[in-house]
């Protein structure tokens, strides 16, 4: 059986993600930290696509809680392993960086980059083993151009973008590829109460952009078809930023 787990899976990019992996045949580990019943919607999801899952919660940034977590299933599933791994947790906490509480740098933080560190560690021996793996990153366009407002999640996902192109290069001889996708704005949670109408008028399309386009970017990266593509960031953003 292959397996994919998919971080911050409950909902938005990280639910339309487990849905497309799913439709590829893969059985679907979906973390969450909060929100079990939007967890179980999602499972429902994957159920309909015509393949099982699991609900796996635990706050990625928690490192003793990822360990706990991933090593439980790991040892109740002694024949199996992670192929696919999707770290696309975290979180947005706006502010201008004079006016940002600590507590909000860091909590952004924690969770996209520490997050990123707490769960790729520990699936990733799995992968060097059976010499095969498709990491992907939920980056943004705030890591490749930065945006006001959002020096935290810039600064967090411009970190991703870093740790992926290095960590690609570390794990490449195992037929392991590692890659990020920046989306720009999208319908999820993440963007509501943002002036929509507003932002539209910047971006070449004239529209956000709908968590399954982004999801059929991640299902291409963690295809066998993607295996010579590593180190890369896909921008998703309607021409936003290129």
């Amino acid at each position: 059986m292959k397996y994919a787990l998919v971080t911050g899976g409950s909902r938005g990019l990280g639910r339309a993600a487990c849905v497309k992996l799913a439709k590829m045949g893969y059985h679907i580990l979906i973390n969450f930290a909060s929100k079990s019943d939007e967890a179980e919607k999602t499972l429902a999801l994957v159920r309909e696509a015509g393949q099982d899952g699991e609900l796996m919660k635990f706050d990625v940034s928690d490192a003793k809680a990822v360990t706990e977590a991933i090593e439980g299933w790991q040892k109740a599933h002694e024949d199996d392993y992670i192929a696919v791994l999707v770290n696309n947790a975290g979180i947005r906490r706006d502010n201008l960086l004079a006016l940002m509480p600590e507590e909000d740098w860091h909590r952004v933080l924690d969770i996209t980059l520490n997050g990123f560190y707490n769960v790729t560690r520990l699936v990733l021996p799995s992968m060097q083993y059976h010499k095969f793996g498709r990491i992907i990153n939920t980056a943004s366009v705030s890591g490749l151009k930065g945006l006001p407002g959002q020096t935290n999640y810039s600064a967090a996902k411009g970190g991703i973008i870093a740790a992926t192109k290095a960590l690609a290069q570390e794990v490449a001889r195992r037929n392991i590829t590692v890659n990020a996708v920046a989306p720009g704005f999208i319908h999820t949670d993440m963007t509501e109460g943002l002036d929509e109408k507003s932002l539209k008028q910047m971006i070449p399309a004239r529209r956000f952009g709908e968590p399954e386009e982004v999801a059929a970017a991640i299902g291409f990266l963690a295809s066998e078809e993607a295996s010579y593509i590593t180190g890369n960031v896909i921008s998703i953003n309607g021409g936003l930023y290129t």
